[in-house]
């Protein structure tokens, strides 16, 4: 909404409010009908009138962001003739005029490099996939692969914001935000939007900011909320010593009251936010430990995710939290793996970063589909950009690393509308350049918001003049994958 007419909406409902002895006693009893229509109907709370503006295919999101840039070519993007070409200089017609960081700018050759892992075809669909994840091999008929991504960042930061928000500098809001900002919440005792950060095998991988999740210029009630992987899963959420939940209700009670008085004098939204986050932590109370409590899985659940699945923090425990969140009808849910960031060394830093993830994230897909969830579940795998298929630094066979490479690389999707067992896009003989259907960033994002029901050019708010959306003046939604 423009900041002006939400102030002018402001001073009118404070000049209703001065003039009605009933105030207080109306605007309760609407919040009770409100949440009596949710218990009934199942409709979201809050999210804008008209939105999703036509039948959605998927109600949540999965997203399970891959920091630190996982190398297609060990992964997903099977290129056989590197083998022979081991040591070669990358042809000049192949790199062009694409700048590289300045990492590898100051090489004076740039010797190509195959996997040394071994990839095989897979399911009915024939996906080729490598050695490294075996477990994700056998869902393959379940995906939808995307080979043929690129994005305009060539480092980290720029490139994991962008992925989140579609612009490279800090200050927009993240896709979660986004989505709960149009579609409003379907769970009282959960927030719409929540982020989970692992730590992978062997390194801390590149840092994430609390803004990656964040609202951006929206009212801060649409941010993201983190859980922890020890202690309390949220800040604050236990009561303080001395403090009972009947305490802590008549204190939250008194303080609404007077963040109502504030709001109604001042109309600033924040106040609005403001209260309905400590009504929601109040809930959180019960409803978070009882999420957390894994007790009631069965053995063959826990063991399906791995070992690590019990390890608090581990991508395993995130990945069966995620589903549990999805259960829970939690609107968005992202996942963070640090760690693919493999500039040298890269065959045994990869093989670790496969094994986090591969046995639960299979194992994910499948629970859901088992659960009737898939259906309206959208998955989405990948991370910032993918590696190059040069060597960076001391080239050996054996121990190489790889670049930055934002030219192209490969994502999935999986659920919620989209198409099983389909791989979109072609990379060339290197998997540096796309040869067909590219696929850029803001149309993964117009894609995702079609899904949910979203027009993506018609989800946008008025800030400092303009009206910004999520997918800026670009998108177009990749059609060959929907089902």
């Amino acid at each position: 909404m423009n900041p002006i007419d939400y102030r002018k909406q402001q001073l009118t409902r404070r000049s209703f409010l001065g003039l009605t002895s009933t105030c207080l006693g109306a605007a309760a009893l609407n919040s009770l009908l409100s949440e009596d229509a949710f218990a009934q109907t199942g409709q979201a709370i809050g999210g804008l009138s008209g939105v999703p503006h036509f039948a959605p295919k998927a109600k949540r999101v999965i997203y399970l962001f891959q920091s630190g840039g996982p190398s297609q070519h060990e992964l997903w993007d099977y290129k056989p003739k590197l083998k022979d070409m081991v040591g070669e200089g990358l042809p000049p017609s192949v790199r062009g005029n694409q700048r590289v960081t300045a990492m590898t700018s100051g090489q004076l050759s740039f010797p190509l490099v195959p996997s040394i892992y071994d990839f095989e075809q897979h399911g009915e669909s024939g996906a080729w996939v490598s050695e490294l994840m075996p477990h994700t091999a056998k869902i393959v008929d379940e995906l939808a692969f995307i080979k043929s991504m690129h994005t305009d960042a060539i480092n980290h930061d720029p490139g994991i914001t962008f992925f989140q928000t579609g612009a490279q500098l800090a200050g927009r809001p993240s896709i979660g935000a986004w989505l709960d900002y149009g579609l409003g919440s379907m769970n009282q005792d959960l927030p719409s939007f929540v982020a989970m950060v692992s730590i992978g095998t062997g390194n801390g991988g590149q840092p994430l900011y609390d803004r990656l999740w964040g609202s951006g210029f929206l009212p801060t009630r649409h941010q993201g909320v983190k859980f922890l992987a020890s202690g309390d899963p949220v800040l604050y959420l236990s009561n303080p010593p001395g403090v009972n939940s009947s305490t802590r209700r008549r204190f939250l009670d008194d303080l609404a009251q007077l963040n109502e008085l504030t709001q109604d004098e001042y109309g600033d939204s924040e106040t609005s936010t403001r209260i309905s986050q400590y009504e929601m932590a109040y809930r959180m109370q019960t409803s978070v430990p009882e999420l957390n409590d894994l007790s009631g899985e069965s053995q063959e659940t826990l063991d399906r995710y791995g070992p690590d699945v019990l390890k608090p923090g581990s991508f395993a425990r995130n990945c069966l939290l995620a589903r549990r969140l999805a259960e829970r009808d939690v609107r968005f849910i992202q996942l963070f793996h640090r760690g693919w960031d493999q500039h040298t060394r890269l065959p045994g830093g990869i093989r670790n970063q496969a094994r986090d993830v591969d046995q639960p994230q299979a194992a994910l897909v499948q629970d859901l589909k088992e659960r009737g969830l898939l259906d309206d579940t959208l998955v989405v795998w990948g991370g910032e950009f993918g590696r190059s298929v040069y060597c960076q630094g001391r080239f050996t066979e054996e121990v190489y690393g790889r670049d930055h490479h934002p030219r192209c690389f490969t994502m999935w999707m999986a659920g919620g509308g989209v198409k099983p067992g389909v791989s979109h896009g072609v990379t060339d003989d290197f998997s540096y350049n796309i040869v067909k259907d590219p696929v850029h960033v803001h149309d993964l994002h117009a894609t995702i918001l079609h899904l949910l029901g979203i027009d993506h050019t018609r989800l946008t708010y008025h800030y400092q003049g303009r009206d910004f959306r999520l997918t800026d003046v670009h998108g177009k939604i990749v059609e060959p994958i929907l089902a």
